[in-house]
């Protein structure tokens, strides 16, 4: 090992390890939420995801935080967070609530992406043709068992314009916030404050929004208490790995969530998979993949950013 050379392999595997904790979110935000209403199940994880992660890593201190990654990248990630949960939550059905967070999965082909344009990472016109893949899986994961035609998509789509709008919106908005991060972190972690403000702004949707009334229910209560402890974990987790480990391999090898997370969520919720659900997640997972065969050559020294 040349000892003037940092070692990224602990914060890469344990940045990995939030992929694992991730692929239980689908499930269990769609679970939560037909318990307690969209707005109202989010903001309840998101209130156990902030108080668990300022207990275990402590409430940070504000004057060392740079102020780019405070302000923006605290934007980034409240939006995020937000727009995936409701996207998931407004889903018409459990069928439709597991296609919109497989197009969240957008996120790891649209990391490398912007790693690239943002000079973190070096690349290739064969870049193209894997964000094409992971495209055209998105695609086949709306299309399901229905016969493709443009006008058979956006029917899909124009089902639930808000839902699908907010699982787009996330993917590319991860992305952003992973990339902005490694470049603006400066290694704080702000984690606990951003879960805690992503809590906030729930509750303030939820007080001045038609929302129905929360009721005592110990399954839901339990269901609650799981994710916002994976939630905890598992952002914590992300954020020390893209500050200080691998953004390629991290942002590929999270390319499996969407095999595993698809799995799990239909085991969780008792449905059954489509043949373009299947087909789609497949070609999402080789995407991303490609993405880093393409540009695992080519990585800058993470110490330069």
């Amino acid at each position: 090992m040349n000892p003037s050379k940092p070692n990224n392999n602990l914060p890469t595997l344990v940045g990995l390890s939030a992929v694992v904790m991730w692929s239980a979110t689908v499930g269990l935000f769609r679970s939560v939420s037909e318990i307690f209403g969209a707005t109202g199940g989010a903001a309840l994880i998101f209130t156990v995801g902030g108080l668990l992660a300022c207990l275990v890593l402590g409430f940070p201190k504000l004057k060392t935080f740079p102020r780019p990654y405070l302000w923006i990248g605290g934007a980034l990630f409240v939006a995020y967070e937000v727009a995936l949960a409701l996207s998931i939550g407004f889903a018409l059905n459990r069928e439709q609530a597991i296609e919109l967070g497989m197009i969240n999965y957008l996120w790891p082909s649209l990391t490398i992406l912007f790693a690239v344009l943002a000079g973190q990472q070096r690349g290739s016109w064969l870049l193209l043709p894997a964000l094409l893949s992971s495209f055209c899986g998105i695609v086949l994961v709306v299309k399901g068992d229905s016969a493709w035609s443009v006008q058979m998509l956006w029917q899909n789509m124009a089902s639930n314009p808000t839902g699908y709008g907010l699982a787009f919106f996330a993917a590319g908005t991860w992305a952003v916030y992973s990339v902005f991060t490694r470049r603006f972190g400066n290694g704080v972690n702000g984690v606990p404050l951003f879960l805690v403000a992503t809590a906030i702004v729930l509750w303030g949707k939820y007080a001045l929004g038609n929302e129905p009334a929360l009721s005592l229910h110990i399954g839901g209560l339990l269901q609650v208490a799981v994710m916002g402890a994976l939630m905890a974990a598992a952002y914590s987790c992300w954020n020390h790995g893209i500050q200080h480990g691998n953004i390629t391999i991290l942002a590929t090898m999270s390319c499996f969530t969407p095999v595993l997370s698809a799995l799990i969520a239909n085991l969780w919720l008792g449905t059954t998979p489509s043949t373009g659900l299947v087909y789609g997640v497949a070609m999402v997972t080789a995407g991303s993949f490609l993405c880093w065969v393409v540009t695992r050559r080519n990585a800058l020294d993470p110490g330069k950013h």
